[in-house]
């Protein structure tokens, strides 16, 4: 068996934050070089509910968790990550994330949105985008992820389910 799979997944949890509209946010990561935009996603601490972590995670990467939870994915999604990105996140010790995806319906205004709420905040811009195209947004190797987290989601954005 490869190294890669001796190591555990760190648990995590992810945020698809719908707006009024329909619209998937998005930010920019400020550590990743190019093009690539992410939904708020983090680990879960200790002995954490994924569901308040999921709260935590809102508040300090995008400065609000004005939202309400609407939806969760049935089964926990996993992703891999590369290994010249594996040695370098992380140190070194886990081979991806296990993650637990939750639907948010923004209760909130977009100015109330602040990435720079914390001392070390994780993304340099942010935006609203259809749902459809978050995986072609993300980075590679999450890419199947991101298709699995719109099939499970696609029916809450309004404005894309029929785009088809």
């Amino acid at each position: 068996m490869s190294k890669k799979h001796d190591l555990p997944y760190r648990l995590g949890v992810g945020v698809v934050l719908l707006n009024a509209d329909g619209l998937v946010f998005v930010a920019k990561r400020i550590d990743t070089p190019g093009d690539a935009w992410q939904m708020p996603q983090g680990g879960i601490d200790a002995d954490e509910d994924p569901r308040e972590a999921v709260m935590r995670e809102l508040d300090e990467e995008i400065g609000t968790n004005n939202a309400e939870i609407i939806a969760e994915t049935e089964d926990w999604l996993t992703y891999d990550l590369p290994k010249d990105v594996r040695k370098k996140v992380w140190k070194g010790r886990y081979r991806g994330q296990k993650q637990k995806w939750y639907a948010m319906r923004y209760l909130g205004k977009d100015a109330d949105i602040d990435l720079n709420t914390h001392k070390h905040p994780e993304f340099s811009d942010w935006r609203w985008a259809e749902m459809r195209q978050l995986p072609d947004l993300i980075v590679p190797f999450k890419r199947d992820l991101y298709l699995d987290i719109v099939d499970a989601f696609i029916d809450l954005a309004p404005n894309t389910a029929e785009k088809g």
